[in-house]
Order: C-alpha cells, then structure tokens, then sequence
C-alpha cells in the first residue's frame, strides 16, 4: 500500500516520505496488536465454551432427577 501511496503522491520530498512510512510502521503495529487481541479472544472463549460445556454435563436437568 505504501508504494501504491507513493506511486499516487509521486513526491520524492523525503518529509512525506518519511511520514508514510511512519504511517506505514504504525498501522502495520495496530493491526499485530488487534490479530493478538483477536488471538487472546478466541482461546478465552474456548476456554469459557469448555468450561460451559463441562458444567452441563456435571449438572442433571429436572427430567432427569430421580422422583
């Protein structure tokens, strides 16, 4: 993208390009950050899905309760 972004400015000022890459740098940080969020997400809901799961299995419903 960033090419694509220099490509279209077609300025050689080494400011803007500089700032790009910054730019650049810092989206690139933002999206490792939020796929390591959605990474934490997804093993705390599996854990929390277990857990759920093993509760009900641990539990008799109402039918099941001797009369």
């Amino acid at each position: 993208m960033a090419k694509a972004l220099l490509g279209y400015m077609s300025s050689t000022d080494p400011r803007a390009l500089a700032q790009l890459m910054a730019e650049n740098r810092r989206l690139r940080r933002q999206v490792a950050d939020l796929e390591a969020y959605v990474l934490r997400l997804q093993a705390e809901n599996d854990s929390l899905a277990a857990a759920a799961a093993e509760a009900q299995l641990l539990s008799l419903d109402e039918s099941m309760q001797p009369a």
